[in-house]
């Protein structure tokens, strides 16, 4: 795994009903790969290989528009990537703090 992106899908649109049910769409494709995911308040963050995370956020502003009711969306991307080895994983991030006390 050599690659890992948060991505922010935020349609064009004032409902916020439309907005969750847009960006619920697009978390369901992102899911629809199999890849470490976490959905987080703000973004969705995947971890695979460069090229496919790249071909899936591509993907989302797609699925956005094609869930209909919007004319533009705008897409806010992060990426670590690391050519010749691994990247620090979702689990080592974040896990810690998601524990139970």
């Amino acid at each position: 795994m050599n690659a890992s992106v948060a991505i922010q899908v935020l349609p064009n649109t004032t409902s916020d009903d439309e907005v969750v049910r847009i960006v619920d769409e697009v978390i369901a494709y992102i899911k629809s790969f199999g890849l470490s995911t976490y959905v987080g308040p703000f973004e969705t963050t995947i971890e695979g290989d460069y090229d496919q995370l790249m071909d899936i956020v591509k993907g989302c502003q797609k699925v956005a528009i094609d869930a209909g009711g919007i004319d533009a969306v705008s897409t806010y991307v992060k990426i670590v990537y690391k050519p010749e080895g691994d990247v620090l994983t979702i689990e080592k991030k974040v896990s810690k703090h998601h524990q139970d006390d």
